[in-house]
């Protein structure tokens, strides 16, 4: 019995410690307005090898939605490839499908909430990040 146990930890270990999959994520979507108050989250992609990987990024909530943003970092093309993806926020894990906010309006819109909320760090942040933000849209997947 503990050798089983010690082998399903390992293989929770070598997994990253994370699972990706609806079946394991939580069955009832994230409630964005209660969780505006929260300043980082964790993005649960995966990437081009396989790998798993963790992220963790500035959410942001507008009318009852959650949105996360990105410049051209090495992980958002994750999100394009494979948008089903997972977030952790306080620990507990939620499906979610990534999808890129275009319209300029509501572009404008989260990343003013950004600045709202992370007040001189954001605009630290745009100091040193030039190029334009990719908005990603947290949309709840339900099982």
């Amino acid at each position: 019995m503990m050798s089983k146990l010690i082998r399903l930890s390992a293989l929770v270990l070598l997994l990253g410690g994370f699972a990706l999959d609806a079946d394991t994520a939580e069955s009832a979507p994230p409630e964005w307005a209660a969780l505006a108050g929260v300043e980082e989250i964790q993005v649960l992609s995966e990437n081009p090898d396989g790998a798993k990987r963790e992220t963790t990024v500035w959410l942001a909530v507008l009318d009852g939605e959650g949105y996360i943003r990105t410049g051209d970092t090495s992980w958002y093309p994750n999100l394009e490839r494979k948008p089903e993806i997972a977030v952790r926020i306080d620990g507990r894990e939620y499906a979610v499908t990534a999808q890129l906010v275009s319209e300029q309006t509501l572009i404008d819109r989260v990343v003013a909430v950004f600045a709202e909320k992370y007040g001189w760090s954001d605009t630290i942040r745009g100091w040193v990040i030039r190029s334009a933000p990719h908005i990603v849209k947290l949309v709840p997947r339900t099982a």
